[in-house]
């Protein structure tokens, strides 16, 4: 791949693109499923006012509304993949607009749904969940009586579908200018080249050896961001009241309650994670302080953290390398989760390399009944070795509740979403270490190890924080400008790096460029399940059969039960400290390896 020269998206092999025809053979295809579903919208509505008539009726409409939700999730899936391949291609743009528009169509139309099934009778109901045709929605209506308080009357239901579209503006607008609108120009190596500044190659360039080149891409990125930074306060302060008026709306606390309470996650656990962190922030600062030593510099700034502090280790690594070095290393999961691994490889569920107008970062998503995709934009490093193990971990996941759930159940909540992704990076991380041959080559493997620390539970936890403190400050009536929300992120970096760093005022404005934050109080969840996953592969690893036997139950366990059951079957257990505190402890080891302390 040319380190200059960014392809347009015809100018990509088919090989390293996703086969979006295995959804719809053809965007004709999509046209007709449209269709139907929008005809088939009407039928669902005719069932208002008759869901309490009797157990058939009711189970004749979930029969319909599960078929139908399918679809649409399918012609969501399809439009918004294929537009994100190429954010700037109108014709798939308005796919995914219309999309978007039926999603929001079929939730207004089935919004009588709840207020009616929780209208019956609650014995009646229960009685009716034990009958057979019913059993396979048991544990559907289960769920929806115990959000019971938060489920308003019809018309109220009807009305906050009709919101929808208008809700999502501040996540869409935001998406538009990320991926399409906003440029960053060109940026200058040490030798005085020119090199392209993208999203996908600012973390290239920040992990680079060249301190030129990441100072320069690290400032070129956040002016970029700073040249819009009223535009993009006004939208993420929209994000935030948007999330409130729907917590308000349905009797919630707070904005955190109502996300929270989707995936029946107690907010003790959010609040735990954020004090458990607080008590083990001197060892990022230690690390900090070992990464200023080992760099040889007098002053560490935010753009010297990514990049690898032992020399010389770091090398390219192709795509073709990468899948051999990542299907090696899946050997504990055995040979059938590698043979669906290879799948997956070969048979184009990945979207490899960047284009102009795709999407940025990495996902793994897909539609039910059809395999899951993976999105990249491999770079060759290890760092895109990891991304792809993470994004196959989420596939598999996605693979084995899909096979082993309905469509219904097979859905997993964000709370367990990254376990398998990051057990997948913690196997790889073991496979590597140990075929390492030299001091610097392992050295080089426990810093990238510390590094998946800071960045995924440390920094998402600051992240976690800055949610916290800013969807408070909305709830409290405060303002929040532009200079107020780089002033918060500012305190935070300051605090979680520690003296050691020089917080540079370019990082008062990364607030504006965490696409996550459009999904409220989602990303403290990377943290969680980073603390599980480690507890799950230290034992897999370790050859504990009973822990492996728990994880497969969990990889299919879908929306089954309760996350926090569904980990308990893995033997953690995230309602206490303790998941987190012991991956932090082995982030202290891994620290007391580096230094020699082991010796």
């Amino acid at each position: 791949m040319s380190e200059t020269i960014i392809m347009t998206r015809d100018q990509v092999k088919e090989e390293y693109t996703w086969k979006m025809e295995d959804i719809y053979e053809t965007d004709e295809k999509w046209e007709e499923d449209y269709a139907l579903a929008s005809e088939e919208m009407d039928l669902l509505a005719s069932y208002k006012g008759r869901l309490s008539e009797s157990s058939k009726v009711l189970g004749m409409f979930l029969d319909q509304f599960s078929a139908l939700a399918q679809k649409v999730e399918k012609l969501y899936v399809y439009a918004n993949q294929r537009y994100h391949q190429d954010t700037g291609n109108s014709f798939y743009q308005d796919l995914a607009d219309r999309s978007s528009s039926l999603s929001s169509r079929f939730d207004s139309k089935v919004s009588f749904m709840t207020p009616e099934i929780l209208g019956i009778q609650e014995e009646v109901l229960t009685n009716w969940m034990e009958e057979e045709h019913m059993l396979p929605y048991k544990k559907f209506l289960q769920e929806m009586t115990r959000q019971r308080d938060h489920v308003l009357s019809d018309e109220l239901e009807h009305l906050l579908a009709e919101t929808n579209d208008m809700g999502n503006a501040p996540s869409d607008i935001f998406s538009m200018f990320d991926n399409a609108d906003i440029q960053f120009g060109d940026v200058k190596n040490e030798k005085g080249e020119t090199l392209p500044l993208t999203h996908g190659r600012y973390l290239s360039y920040l992990s680079d050896s060249d301190r030129t080149l990441r100072k320069n891409a690290f400032i070129s990125t956040y002016q970029a961001y700073k040249d819009h930074k009223n535009t993009l306060s006004a939208i993420f302060r929209s994000n935030l009241k948007q999330a409130w008026f729907y917590a308000k709306a349905r009797h919630y606390d707070s904005s955190m309650a109502m996300s929270l309470d989707n995936s029946n996650v107690p907010i003790s656990v959010y609040k735990n994670l954020i004090a458990s962190v607080h008590d083990h922030l001197p060892l990022m600062h230690r690390y900090m302080r070992i990464r200023k030593e080992r760099l040889g510099l007098s002053e560490l700034h935010m753009y010297d953290i990514y990049t690898p502090i032992v020399a010389n280790v770091e090398k390219k690594i192709s795509y073709e390398q990468a899948k051999e070095m990542v299907y090696d290393a899946l050997k504990p999961l055995g040979e059938e989760y590698r043979s669906i691994v290879k799948e997956g490889f070969e048979k184009r569920w990945i979207d490899v390399y960047e284009n102009k107008g795709k999407r940025s970062g990495a996902y793994s998503w897909g539609a039910y009944g059809i395999h899951p995709y993976v999105l990249l934009n491999h770079q060759e490093s290890l760092k895109s070795v990891f991304t792809l193990a993470h994004e196959m971990g989420h596939a598999m996941h996605s693979y084995y509740s899909d096979k082993a759930q309905p469509f219904l159940y097979a859905g997993y909540k964000t709370f367990v979403a990254e376990v398998a992704s990051t057990c997948n990076e913690a196997i790889l991380m073991d496979s590597l270490l140990k075929q390492a041959t030299t001091k610097e080559e392992k050295d080089y493997l426990i810093n990238y190890f510390m590094e998946q620390f800071r960045t995924t539970l440390y920094r998402q936890t600051m992240f976690a924080e800055f949610e916290m403190i800013t969807h408070e400050m909305v709830q409290n009536g405060q303002t929040l400008t532009a200079d107020v929300l780089c002033s918060i992120y500012h305190d935070l970096n300051v605090k979680y790096y520690g003296e050691e760093m020089i917080v540079d005022e370019d990082i008062d404005m990364e607030w504006a460029r965490i696409p996550h934050f459009y999904t409220p109080f989602y990303v403290f969840q990377y943290a969680t399940g980073y603390s599980a996953a480690i507890a799950i592969s230290r034992k897999i690893l370790a050859g504990d059969e009973k822990t492996k036997e728990g994880y497969f139950k969990f990889l299919q366990g879908g929306c089954s039960m309760a996350p926090i059951r569904l980990l308990k079957l893995c033997d953690v257990d995230m309602s206490t400290k303790e998941p987190v505190n012991s991956a932090l402890k082995l982030f202290e080891e891994l620290l007391d390896q580096f230094e020699g302390k082991n010796d």
